[in-house]
């Protein structure tokens, strides 16, 4: 029976045949895909399990390939209520933010040529003026993460040294940054002070000897410790570490460069306010309540950052073109410390309210059919949201969601349906019941939601 189905298998010169002229595939893509089919095919032909002729194995792998030629990045529906979401490429971009940048990278651009003096210029020069001035630093420098920045700093001032780090601040985020493992691989050696919940200004003045080389001040941005709890200020720490004339640094991981609260979004230390406790180097994620590119952002001290520029680690961690040009039309959505332009899409989205959210959720009900409303078992519902990326974490946000509750398909089949869409979209699952959260819903997708909807 075996041999019988192992000549249903076409060969791979008889399906390349059949392959569309127009394929946006490499032949040699093609080729491996073709090969790899029908090794799965002659699998199930030895054990007498091939279900198909001839020419249905050859239109399956035809569609096999055709649904490879499609760009693997899509443009999804985030229905996950998390705006700043890892998964899905963190701060979202506005339309004008990528046409404005995309306009001037057309060709040839100025990266790093000084169009005034005819002569080679910086890259650092297209964001450092504007960046600095926002956050009320003397300098700042743009790597291509906030762990990278993190890295070069202390590698800069403590290569083969001392830094000192709180128990307490020794903080994981994801499952690939941690403070301990930066600080080792930045070739430095960690030394804890205080405890896990009190750490106090003694504590780092008895750990200071002449093999120190920085002190690191960490963000706990992912989460709290409460109750019996003591921490020292950067203030404090400012004024030790000028005393022992010994570089702080400070991880903010989460930058905010606008009042939060004047938002209605739940507070974040402004960068600014952190600059001006006296903090040597200060790092922070570009691509995270900021709202540009996957970047990390050093401001500071002169003198400190024109030394992270000069390590040779630098040119390993440098920008591109196109993240630079996104970063620069990012920071110009910024007007003032109480003001920001909607379009920047991180802050637009996190401080739309809950009001807002449950009348947009009301209109998509009122364009779905009520039959499939019936058989999908939709109906809306008050949510809470994180930021997400570490963002804000202990703050849930208000908003509104989808709940869909089907009558004839299970919910992991209804969320694979909506994933597997023409417009990709992801929600959430809890229980018996799939949820659609409007938190990171773009506006210009409503139209498009309830077209998913319809589909399904």
């Amino acid at each position: 029976m075996s041999k019988n189905q192992l000549k249903e298998l076409p060969s791979v010169s008889e399906v390349l045949l059949e392959v569309r002229n127009d394929t946006k595939l490499h032949i040699n893509y093609i080729t491996k895909i073709i090969k790899s089919e029908i090794s799965r095919y002659r699998a199930d032909a030895r054990a007498g399990k091939l279900k198909l002729d001839r020419n249905a194995i050859v239109h399956e792998m035809l569609s096999e390939i055709n649904r490879l030629s499609e760009p693997s990045m899509k443009n999804i529906v985030n229905g996950t209520g998390v705006v700043l979401h890892t998964g899905f490429g963190r701060a979202p971009f506005s339309k004008k933010v990528i046409a404005n940048a995309a306009k001037r990278l057309e060709g040839y651009v100025n990266l790093e040529f000084d169009l005034n003096s005819g002569k080679r210029g910086e890259r650092q020069n297209h964001v450092n003026h504007l960046l600095s001035a926002i956050c009320g630093s003397d300098s700042s420098l743009m790597v291509n993460n906030n762990a990278a920045a993190v890295l070069i700093a202390l590698n800069t001032f403590a290569e083969g040294k001392d830094v000192i780090v709180s128990r307490g601040q020794e903080v994981e985020i994801g499952g690939s940054f941690r403070i301990p493992d930066v600080v080792r691989k930045s070739h430095c050696n960690l030394v804890e002070v205080g405890t896990t919940n009190r750490t106090h200004l003694k504590d780092y003045e008895k750990a200071i000897t002449k093999n120190t080389g920085a002190i690191l001040w960490a963000h706990t941005s992912n989460y709290v410790v409460k109750g019996f709890t003591k921490e020292v200020s950067l203030t404090e720490l400012a004024v030790l570490a000028k005393k022992k004339r010994i570089p702080l640094v400070a991880d903010l991981g989460s930058g905010a460069l606008v009042d939060m609260e004047k938002m209605e979004i739940p507070p974040e230390e402004l960068v600014s306010d952190v600059v001006k406790t006296g903090a040597d180097i200060i790092t922070f994620s570009g691509d995270k309540l900021l709202g540009g590119p996957q970047s990390g952002l050093i401001v500071g001290k002169r003198k400190f950052v024109n030394a992270i520029h000069k390590n040779p680690l630098y040119r390993t961690y440098r920008c591109d073109k196109w993240t630079i040009a996104l970063m620069e039309e990012t920071l110009s959505t910024y007007f003032s410390e109480q003001k920001v332009s909607g379009d920047n899409l991180s802050l637009k989205l996190l401080s739309t309210s809950q009001n807002t959210l449950l009348k947009r959720g009301e209109k998509i009900l009122a364009d779905i059919p009520k039959k499939k409303i019936k058989d999908l078992g939709v109906s809306l519902v008050e949510s809470k949201v994180e930021a997400g990326s570490g963002s804000l974490p202990v703050e849930s946000i208000p908003s509104a969601a989808l709940q869909f509750k089907p009558k004839k398909m299970s919910v992991s089949a209804l969320a694979k349906t909506f994933r597997t869409g023409s417009q990709p979209v992801v929600g959430y699952t809890k229980g018996n019941t799939f949820f659609i959260d409007l938190k990171a819903v773009l506006s210009n997708q409503v139209s498009r939601l309830i077209q998913a909807i319809q589909d399904v």
